[in-house]
């Protein structure tokens, strides 16, 4: 190597010798390694019937996993289940699912077997993990009009029959801390863009709704109650804004791992701040956390509100440049701008073997 290309290399980390540098890019990957390392992207949602997700995914070198969600800005949840049914039966090596339960009708007589009844029937056709969503503690109401949380004891017997088939539970609870924040004060532009476009979910417009404090404490609360439920908290467990309080979740609960769907910029305000903090952290961390970015496929609306992470017309350039760009950041210790936190990033160039897990071993190892 070059006198001049070990400067270039050194160049790239910021704050490392040049010796340093060189020890560590021996175990890191490059950017040209991208599409031939085997890939897991265990949070998508892929709501069309072509095969349009599954190409790109496939070119890239990615398993994905396409969540149904009973989230009302998405197709109705029996056409989300006809079309990953339909394209885990035609690809099931590349393409995996889970299902979920409409939330409609909960705590009647009968809602606990009939729910029991439908997970059992996604399961036996493919279904690897049962997915609820933030309606449950932020949106939906029983029959009295009281608010759902997840620790509410009607949920345990649905839970513990989730428990005793061995599927995980995905469960995206609450929301990113800036939801309670003025739009002028969040971190991220695409927290920003997407609460503008959904003010129902903006906690900042609706001081009366649950604290961003006390849904943390419910969910915590129904991870104690279910020791063996393995557990995934979306969206870094709604915990993105400081490892921190994310490393004190994983050490309370050995049985929850938690995704990074849609809050890698989170990480990189941080990393921007203190980039061996939250190199440091991945690394302590890298059997329990699972990489996704919540890529949406959705059929074509003109009226079709702001997502998180924000959609494009393009939806396979926009995939293919994602993946890209986490790559980068999470891989290689190369330079990018972000445009979502208006900043210049460095990559954490996390060693092959972290890499290998986050991408890939992790998420194997869940969705069995």
């Amino acid at each position: 190597m070059t006198r001049l290309y070990r400067r270039l290399l050194a160049s790239l980390l910021i704050g490392l010798s040049p010796a340093a540098c060189a020890e560590r890019l021996a175990g890191t990957y490059s950017e040209a390694d991208f599409a031939r390392v085997s890939k897991f992207d265990a949070h998508v949602h892929d709501n069309v019937a072509d095969d349009g997700f599954l190409r790109i995914a496939h070119a890239d070198g990615f398993e994905i996993l396409s969540i149904n969600t009973d989230y009302p800005d998405f197709p109705p949840l029996e056409t989300q289940a006809h079309i990953t049914v339909a394209k885990h039966t035609a690809a099931p090596a590349q393409y995996h699912f889970a299902t979920t339960f409409p939330i409609a009708g909960f705590g009647k007589p009968g809602w606990t077997n009939q729910t029991i009844r439908a997970i059992d029937a996604a399961v036996a056709r493919g279904a690897q993990a049962v997915k609820v969503w933030k309606n449950i503690g932020m949106v939906a109401r029983d029959e009295q009009g009281q608010r759902i949380f997840l620790d509410d004891p009607r949920f345990d017997a649905v839970m513990a029959h989730i428990e005793q088939i061995h599927i995980p539970l995905i469960a995206h609870q609450g929301e990113p801390k800036n939801c309670w924040l003025p739009l002028a004060d969040m971190t991220t532009e695409n927290d920003r863009s997407y609460f503008r476009e959904h003010p129902e979910y903006y906690m900042y417009l609706h001081p009366s709704e649950p604290s961003y404090e006390a849904l943390m404490s419910v969910r915590d609360r129904f991870v104690a109650r279910h020791p063996h439920l393995a557990f995934v908290g979306a969206h870094l467990a709604s915990l993105e804004w400081s490892v921190d309080a994310l490393a004190r979740f994983l050490d309370r609960y050995p049985s929850a791992s938690v995704d990074m769907a849609a809050r890698m910029t989170q990480l990189q305000v941080q990393s921007n701040a203190d980039r061996e903090k939250i190199r440091a952290f991945i690394i302590k961390y890298q059997d329990r956390l699972l990489y996704g970015t919540d890529l949406t496929d959705d059929p074509p609306a003109p009226g079709a509100r702001a997502q998180n992470p924000p959609a494009q017309s393009d939806f396979g350039s926009e995939a293919d440049e994602m993946w890209r760009s986490d790559w980068r950041y999470l891989a290689t210790p190369l330079h990018q701008r972000v445009e979502a936190i208006a900043a210049d990033t460095p990559g954490l160039a996390l060693p092959r073997g972290v890499i290998d897990k986050i991408y890939y071993a992790n998420a194997r190892r869940t969705f069995k």
